[in-house]
C-alpha cells in the first residue's frame, strides 16, 4: 500500500531568527525577559550573520534576491521594499513582544540617528547593505537612577568607525559594547536589530538622547549630557513584506512603544516602485 508523500517547507531565515529569540529571551514575567546566556547570544549572532536584505523583504538593488526567492516559505513571486525608496529614516516593524523586538532601520545616504542609549538592554545589529558611520560610548560610571537628567563621563568604544556590508553582527550590552551609539549613513543602508527587552517607559526603559563633548585633556573619553529628542529627527514606518512569521500565542501582543513612537506606515509611499 502506497502512502502519499508529505513535503514540509523549510523555515524562512526570519522564522528561524524569531524561534531562536523566543527560546533565548522568553520569560514568565511580562517585561522581564530571562538573562540571555553568552551561548544564546552567539547563536543569534550566527543566524543574523547569514541574513540578507531580501530575507526581510527588502531589495538592496545590488543583486537578485536569491536567498528569499529560493525560500520555500516565501511565494515564488515576491514584492520587496526597494532600497532607493527610503528617502527618510524608515523603520520596518517585524515583531515586538514584551521580551524582544525585531525590526529594520533603513537609511538614505547622509541620514543620522542621533546618540541614544539602551537602558538595561541587549541589542544585536546586522548591517544588511551599504555603509554606516558609528559613534558609540559606554558609561565610565553610570549616572544614578535618581538623576533628573543623565550626564557623566563616557568612554569611547567606536570613534566614527565606518562599517561596510557584509560584516559581522555587532552586540551591545547594558554596560558594554557601546550602549550609547549614533549612526550616520555613508551610503543608503539598512540595519536589522534584535532588541531585548524592548524600550518601555512603563518598565523604566525610556529612550534617551545625548550630546557628547570630547575632552581634549582626556583622549578616548567625552562628557555626555542628556538632551531632548532632536526636533528634526523623523522616523517613519514601512510595511513588512518578508516571509510571514508564526508566533507563539502568548507572544502575540505588541508593546505600545511602537505605536506611540513611530509615524504611521502610510507616510512611506514608495515601497511598490
Amino acid at each position: 500500500m502506497a502512502f502519499p508523500t508529505c513535503t514540509v517547507a523549510p523555515l524562512s531565515k526570519v522564522q528561524r531568527l524569531y524561534d531562536a529569540c523566543d527560546m533565548v529571551f522568553s520569560s514568565a514575567t511580562a517585561g522581564m525577559p530571562m538573562p540571555a546566556t553568552l551561548g544564546g547570544i552567539r547563536w543569534l549572532q550566527h543566524l543574523l550573520d547569514g541574513m540578507e536584505a531580501a530575507d526581510v523583504g527588502i531589495d538592496d538593488g545590488e543583486k537578485q534576491p536569491a536567498s528569499m526567492g529560493g525560500d520555500m516559505a516565501s511565494p515564488k513571486s515576491v514584492r520587496l521594499l526597494p532600497a532607493h525608496g527610503f528617502t527618510r529614516i524608515t523603520y520596518v516593524h517585524i515583531h515586538q513582544s514584551d521580551d524582544f523586538s525585531i525590526g529594520v532601520f533603513c537609511f538614505p545616504a547622509g541620514a543620522t540617528l542621533p546618540l541614544h542609549d539602551h537602558p538595561e538592554m541587549v541589542v544585536l545589529s546586522k548591517l544588511l547593505y551599504g555603509s554606516v558611520r558609528v559613534r558609540s560610548y559606554d558609561w565610565v560610571t553610570a549616572p544614578p537612577s535618581s538623576s533628573s537628567r543623565k550626564c557623566g563621563l563616557g568612554r569611547v568604544v567606536a570613534a566614527d568607525e565606518v562599517r561596510r556590508a557584509p560584516c559581522k553582527t555587532s552586540v551591545l550590552f547594558p554596560r558594554g559594547g557601546g550602549n550609547m551609539h549614533a549612526f550616520t549613513a555613508v551610503t543608503p543602508c539598512a540595519i536589522l536589530d534584535v532588541i531585548t527587552p524592548p524600550y518601555s517607559e512603563e518598565h523604566g526603559r525610556p529612550s534617551t538622547y545625548f550630546n557628547d563633548v570630547p575632552i581634549a585633556s582626556l583622549p578616548g573619553f567625552a562628557f555626555l549630557e542628556e538632551v531632548e529628542m532632536p526636533e528634526d529627527l523623523s522616523v517613519v514606518g514601512a510595511p513588512y513584506l518578508g516571509p510571514r512569521i508564526t508566533v507563539d500565542m502568548d507572544d502575540d501582543e505588541e508593546d505600545d512603544y511602537y505605536d506611540e513612537h513611530y509615524d504611521d506606515q502610510d507616510d512611506y509611499d514608495d515601497y511598490d516602485q
